[in-house]
Protein backbone atom coordinates (compact mmCIF):
# COMPACT_ATOMS: atom_id res chain seq x y z
CA UNK A 1 0.00 0.00 0.00
CA UNK A 2 1.03 3.47 -0.73
CA UNK A 3 2.14 5.73 1.95
CA UNK A 4 0.77 8.89 0.50
CA UNK A 5 -3.05 7.83 0.82
CA UNK A 6 -6.12 6.72 -1.02
CA UNK A 7 -7.98 9.04 -2.89
CA UNK A 8 -11.57 7.74 -3.98
CA UNK A 9 -14.02 10.29 -5.33
CA UNK A 10 -17.93 10.56 -4.74
CA UNK A 11 -20.37 11.96 -7.68
CA UNK A 12 -23.94 12.36 -6.99
CA UNK A 13 -26.24 10.69 -9.27
CA UNK A 14 -29.61 11.60 -7.69
CA UNK A 15 -31.09 12.43 -3.98
CA UNK A 16 -28.76 9.84 -2.06
CA UNK A 17 -26.90 7.72 -4.73
CA UNK A 18 -23.23 8.74 -5.58
CA UNK A 19 -21.18 7.23 -7.80
CA UNK A 20 -17.83 5.82 -6.49
CA UNK A 21 -14.71 5.98 -8.37
CA UNK A 22 -11.37 4.68 -7.10
CA UNK A 23 -9.25 5.06 -9.96
CA UNK A 24 -8.03 2.67 -12.19
CA UNK A 25 -8.02 -0.54 -12.74
CA UNK A 26 -10.73 -0.79 -10.10
CA UNK A 27 -14.45 -0.47 -11.44
CA UNK A 28 -17.30 1.64 -9.76
CA UNK A 29 -19.83 1.20 -8.00
CA UNK A 30 -22.81 3.01 -6.45
CA UNK A 31 -23.66 3.73 -2.89
CA UNK A 32 -26.98 4.98 -1.74
CA UNK A 33 -28.76 5.30 1.70
CA UNK A 34 -31.59 2.81 2.02
CA UNK A 35 -35.37 3.36 1.89
CA UNK A 36 -36.99 5.65 2.53
CA UNK A 37 -34.17 8.45 2.60
CA UNK A 38 -32.11 6.45 -0.26
CA UNK A 39 -33.19 4.25 -3.45
CA UNK A 40 -31.52 1.42 -1.71
CA UNK A 41 -29.49 0.87 -5.08
CA UNK A 42 -26.17 0.46 -3.35
CA UNK A 43 -24.19 -0.19 -0.51
CA UNK A 44 -24.79 2.44 2.13
CA UNK A 45 -21.61 4.04 4.07
CA UNK A 46 -22.28 1.31 7.20
CA UNK A 47 -22.31 -1.25 4.88
CA UNK A 48 -18.97 -0.31 2.86
CA UNK A 49 -17.86 0.54 6.27
CA UNK A 50 -18.66 -3.27 7.64
CA UNK A 51 -17.13 -4.58 4.12
CA UNK A 52 -13.71 -3.03 4.65
CA UNK A 53 -13.15 -4.29 8.14
CA UNK A 54 -13.87 -7.42 7.31
CA UNK A 55 -12.40 -7.74 3.74
CA UNK A 56 -9.03 -6.24 5.84
CA UNK A 57 -9.37 -9.18 8.49
CA UNK A 58 -9.71 -11.62 5.94
CA UNK A 59 -6.82 -10.28 4.42
CA UNK A 60 -4.36 -9.94 7.11
CA UNK A 61 -5.69 -13.78 8.36
CA UNK A 62 -5.20 -14.70 5.19
CA UNK A 63 -1.94 -13.26 4.41
CA UNK A 64 -0.68 -14.13 8.21
CA UNK A 65 -1.45 -17.60 7.41
CA UNK A 66 -0.07 -18.01 3.57
CA UNK A 67 3.21 -16.85 4.90
CA UNK A 68 3.62 -20.08 6.91
CA UNK A 69 2.70 -21.77 3.51
CA UNK A 70 -0.64 -22.48 4.75
CA UNK A 71 -3.75 -22.76 2.90
CA UNK A 72 -7.27 -21.82 4.96
CA UNK A 73 -9.44 -21.37 1.06
CA UNK A 74 -12.34 -20.74 0.90
CA UNK A 75 -12.05 -17.92 3.79
CA UNK A 76 -15.80 -16.50 4.28
CA UNK A 77 -16.71 -13.46 6.57
CA UNK A 78 -19.67 -12.21 8.05
CA UNK A 79 -19.67 -8.81 9.40
CA UNK A 80 -22.74 -7.26 11.85
CA UNK A 81 -22.72 -3.39 12.19
CA UNK A 82 -24.45 -2.71 15.28
CA UNK A 83 -26.18 0.83 15.26
CA UNK A 84 -28.21 2.96 17.60
CA UNK A 85 -27.86 5.89 19.03
CA UNK A 86 -25.69 8.23 20.87
CA UNK A 87 -26.14 10.34 24.11
CA UNK A 88 -27.21 13.32 21.28
CA UNK A 89 -30.28 11.15 19.84
CA UNK A 90 -27.82 10.66 16.93
CA UNK A 91 -27.51 7.39 14.84
CA UNK A 92 -24.09 5.85 14.77
CA UNK A 93 -22.35 2.36 14.75
CA UNK A 94 -21.76 1.56 18.24
CA UNK A 95 -20.05 -2.11 17.58
CA UNK A 96 -18.83 -4.26 14.87
CA UNK A 97 -18.78 -7.91 14.99
CA UNK A 98 -16.60 -9.76 12.29
CA UNK A 99 -17.01 -13.55 12.31
CA UNK A 100 -13.99 -15.42 9.98
CA UNK A 101 -14.48 -18.99 9.39
CA UNK A 102 -11.70 -20.67 6.98
CA UNK A 103 -12.53 -23.63 5.04
CA UNK A 104 -10.33 -25.96 6.89
CA UNK A 105 -9.95 -27.58 10.15
CA UNK A 106 -7.47 -25.71 12.69
CA UNK A 107 -5.90 -29.45 13.07
CA UNK A 108 -4.82 -29.22 9.50
CA UNK A 109 -2.66 -25.76 10.03
CA UNK A 110 0.30 -25.46 10.74
CA UNK A 111 1.59 -22.44 12.95
CA UNK A 112 -2.46 -21.57 13.66
CA UNK A 113 -1.97 -19.52 16.97
CA UNK A 114 0.99 -17.02 15.92
CA UNK A 115 -0.90 -16.33 13.05
CA UNK A 116 -4.49 -15.90 15.19
CA UNK A 117 -2.15 -14.03 17.91
CA UNK A 118 -0.23 -11.47 15.02
CA UNK A 119 -3.02 -10.83 12.14
CA UNK A 120 -5.55 -8.20 13.34
CA UNK A 121 -2.47 -6.12 13.99
CA UNK A 122 -1.63 -5.93 11.09
CA UNK A 123 -5.45 -4.80 9.68
CA UNK A 124 -4.92 -1.27 8.68
CA UNK A 125 -8.87 -0.77 8.47
CA UNK A 126 -9.25 -2.39 11.21
CA UNK A 127 -7.17 -1.17 13.93
CA UNK A 128 -7.99 2.48 12.47
CA UNK A 129 -11.59 1.78 12.67
CA UNK A 130 -11.08 0.42 16.31
CA UNK A 131 -9.70 4.01 17.50
CA UNK A 132 -13.82 4.96 18.00
CA UNK A 133 -15.72 1.69 17.38
CA UNK A 134 -15.42 -1.53 19.27
CA UNK A 135 -15.04 -4.78 17.07
CA UNK A 136 -15.36 -7.67 18.25
CA UNK A 137 -13.19 -10.69 16.06
CA UNK A 138 -14.61 -14.20 15.81
CA UNK A 139 -12.21 -17.24 14.11
CA UNK A 140 -14.46 -20.55 13.12
CA UNK A 141 -12.76 -23.36 11.62
CA UNK A 142 -14.25 -25.49 8.95
CA UNK A 143 -16.15 -27.45 12.01
CA UNK A 144 -17.93 -24.73 13.38
CA UNK A 145 -15.73 -24.66 16.22
CA UNK A 146 -14.39 -21.10 17.86
CA UNK A 147 -10.56 -20.85 17.90
CA UNK A 148 -10.44 -17.30 18.78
Amino acid sequence: MNDSGITVKLIQQQDYRFLIEFGEPVPSIFGDEPSPLGGSTGPSPVQLLAAAVGNCLSDSLLFALRKFKQSPEPVRTQVQAITGRNPEGRIRVLKIIAEITLGTKASELEHLERALDQFESFCTVTQSVRQGIPIEVRILDANGDQIK
